[in-house]
């Protein structure tokens, strides 16, 4: 009889036991069920078409860091030309004015130029001399030869033959001086822009572009007396341009002379311009503690335009391979990095992550995540909203 009782006492407590054993595996269980349920966000298709939700699987992507810079754009110092009169004169017409693209060698103004019109009368004596010179040696030359001949018959003194022949050298001497002072004359008024055909009554001389470009500042009406020197005209060739920007000290050793350079600006959103960085300034500004950095740029086809503002982008050196996602698809929840999982056409997992660096939008991640789990991109707020059962925000 008592080795019933223990029996069935044993029994008893083994079946208690077990009992025990099972609620708690139960238990168990069912915190983990709710566990992994509170990290299940459900959402409608309609809700995600709303929102405008994107997932992209997540892949590894090579990170290449930009230094981020504004700017404007700007003539390049060497392609400006600064056009003026060589001598005093009175501004007769004007042909081009501020924006106008102008050729190589294209008249501009025309003005009525006083010292060119005393160089050609200068001209119109030196040439009459020239001439009267050119007379005068005819003779010369035929007497030096009968001298000459008559002296070698003995008909007439050496003497008198030396003489003639220094008479005629003398002239020739003279013409080729009177030649010299021409042509220095002549080159004055090439100088002047009044050519060797240009009929030589009219004093009016143009004033022409050096290069091919565009007017970017006159200062010349019809009637304006001007000086020597003065500013008239300043001709810019835009085919080559800087982007001018202004870097901080602590970002310059990231940059050197002839890296590439990418340029974006407002009017063309979609286009991106090739440079290559020219110039690193070596004198920071004290008070902005940056230093002028100059970027060139092809404008062949003057879409540049001169003051517009422009982005530049400027890789660095800093260059790895990891898995990234979309900055906008890490979200904080309780202090820690997660990122939305789609596991069923409604239905994503909040799974905590821990990122690296951030490089042009994109977010390493360092762990947490697998190459090719579809990773909600656009729309992760929303998902964040619901899982602290707040109300749907805005990205």
């Amino acid at each position: 009889m008592k080795r019933i009782l223990v029996l069935s006492l044993c029994g008893t407590l083994l079946f208690t036991g077990c009992n025990r054993k099972n609620v708690q595996k139960e238990e168990g269980e069912s915190q983990a069920e709710s566990a992994n349920k509170s990290n299940l966000v459900e959402m409608s298709v309609s809700a995600q078409q709303h929102i405008g939700m994107v997932v992209a699987p997540a892949a590894v992507t090579q990170l290449n860091e930009y230094l981020r810079a504004t700017g404007t754009v700007q003539p390049i110092d060497s392609k400006i030309g600064i056009i003026g009169p060589l001598a005093r004169g009175r501004i007769v017409e004007v042909r081009a004015k501020i924006g106008d693209r102008v050729e190589a060698g294209q008249t501009l103004a025309v003005f009525d130029n006083i010292e060119a019109g005393e160089l050609l009368t200068q001209e119109q004596s030196a040439r009459a001399d020239l001439e009267r010179l050119k007379a005068q040696l005819i003779p010369a030359t035929r007497q030096a030869e009968r001298s000459r001949r008559l002296a070698d018959i003995g008909a007439g003194a050496e003497k008198d033959s030396e003489s003639s022949k220094a008479e005629k050298e003398g002239i020739e001497a003279d013409i080729r001086s009177q030649q010299a002072l021409i042509d220095g004359i002549r080159q004055r008024l090439h100088r002047f822009g009044i050519a060797d055909d240009n009929p030589r009554a009219t004093f009016l001389t143009p004033l022409k572009a050096p290069f091919s470009g565009v007017v970017t500042k006159t200062q010349a009406s019809p009637g304006d007396v001007v000086d020597a020197g003065r500013n008239v005209f300043t001709v810019a060739d835009l085919s080559r341009v800087w982007v001018q920007a202004e870097v901080y000290e602590k970002d310059l050793g990231r940059l050197r002379i002839g890296q590439s350079a990418f340029i974006t600006v407002d009017t063309y959103p979609n286009q991106s311009f090739e440079g290559k960085v020219a110039y690193i300034s070596d004198v920071l500004d004290p008070q902005t503690r940056t230093a002028r950095v100059r970027c060139e740029v092809a404008n062949s086809d003057l879409r540049l335009k001169t003051d517009m503002f422009a982005n530049i982008e400027l890789p660095t050196k800093f260059s790895k391979q990891a898995i990234a996602v979309p900055a906008s698809a890490l979200q904080e929840v309780e202090g820690k990095n997660v990122v939305f999982i789609r596991r069923s056409q409604t239905q994503f997992e909040k799974r905590e992550v821990e990122k690296g660096v951030t490089v042009n939008n994109q977010t390493e991640i360092i762990s947490g995540l697998k190459p090719g789990e579809p990773v909600v991109t656009q729309g992760a707020f929303h998902l964040k909203s619901i899982l602290a059962g707040g109300e749907l925000g805005e990205d």
